[in-house]
């Protein structure tokens, strides 16, 4: 989101009816310090980075995780066009077919749960 020069005018206008013309050097003066703080703080961040990394930190590609790349409605219509793997269980039945809840039922004790009467809808994992 750059700051075009009208936009940056109105600022400083802004600045100066709001701080004033004695406080306007002082503020100014505080802001061009934090600015070189944080290019200070980047640098030395990017350097102990490549440090670290040795020689992978060249071969790494930085476009990927650039965050104004990614487009929200291209990655829910990935998501929901990937096949769901986990949805079945190791022996290839959905994880909600009767074949698994009856294999759970039986291994699972007998309960106070298993007192429900059978026309009553009772969910056992969600208790």
């Amino acid at each position: 989101m750059p700051v075009h020069g009208t936009e940056f005018l109105v600022l400083i206008v802004l600045a100066f009816i709001i701080l004033g013309p004695k406080q306007l050097p002082e503020y100014a003066a505080k802001l061009a310090r934090f600015v070189v703080r944080a290019r200070r703080m980047a640098n030395d961040a990017k350097v102990q980075l490549k440090e670290q990394m040795g020689p992978e930190y060249d071969d790494l590609d930085w476009r990927q995780y650039d965050p104004r790349q990614y487009d929200p409605r291209r990655i829910v219509k990935q998501a929901l066009l990937e096949p769901l793997d986990d949805a079945f269980s190791i022996d290839d039945t959905p994880a909600g077919s009767a074949a698994s809840r009856a294999s759970t039922a039986a291994a699972e004790p007998e309960s106070s749960v298993s007192a429900v009467p059978a026309g009553t809808p009772w969910d056992r994992e969600a208790t």
